[in-house]
């Protein structure tokens, strides 16, 4: 696309306002995964449009064009929390945007359930990396969720029979995960921290 200020995109917790992008959200992923070879587990308009709702949601917007997103979901009742479907837009590529949206779902994931533990699935490696420098560690899968409902969002990737086969021991993504017991005092971006506890506020959601 044209030249671009990276410095006017804006990183937003999405609402309801934001559904008119969902559709695009949901192309730009199925044709990454297609473009990488990868599985990726199929999400709905109307659980995209939820996750916006429920104040789960990142977006990333230069002025009305799409530009990136990233999604939370809780399991085992609030005990472990998922940051999800982090895209960004080819146009918007190789600029650390993807890094950027990480840090307001890892901060708002942190300060919505601080004592939860945060796990990831991944066959990328800028999203390992990602993860790496938060303090994610690569652990086993029974160090992940136990919620079927969780897993069940797995069945919709193309390696889920790899996954099935292997009673959910391991699969072609790795699996990172992020415990706050182990990173106690350990700060996040302070101001990715108060541009969220400001909307937090706004919407109630603190």
């Amino acid at each position: 696309m044209e030249d671009f200020n990276i410095d006017d995109i804006e990183i937003v917790i999405a609402d309801s306002s934001h559904e008119k992008y969902v559709d695009t959200i949901l192309d730009t992923i199925r044709d990454a995964a297609r473009r990488r070879g990868t599985g990726i587990a199929e999400r709905t308009h109307e659980y995209v449009v939820t996750k916006m709702r429920e104040g789960k949601a990142v977006l990333a917007l230069y002025g009305d064009r799409f530009v990136g997103f990233s999604y939370i979901e809780t399991w085992g009742n609030k005990h472990y929390v998922t940051t999800s479907g982090l895209i960004v837009h080819p146009d918007f590529q190789g600029h650390g945007i993807a890094r950027r949206i990480k840090d307001h779902t890892f901060t708002l994931a942190r300060v919505r359930w601080p004592h939860a533990k945060i796990f990831s699935l991944t066959s990328g490696d800028a999203v390992m990396k990602m993860n790496t420098d938060l303090g994610y560690v690569p652990v086993s899968f029974n160090q992940l969720t136990d919620d079927d409902a969780f897993w069940a969002g797995c069945k919709g990737c193309i390696n889920n029979g790899i996954l099935e086969l292997k009673e959910r021991r391991f699969c072609i993504c790795t699996g990172m995960l992020y415990d706050p017991d182990k990173h106690r005092g350990e700060p996040t971006s302070l101001e990715v921290f108060k541009k969220i506890m400001k909307a937090l506020v706004l919407r109630g959601l603190e």
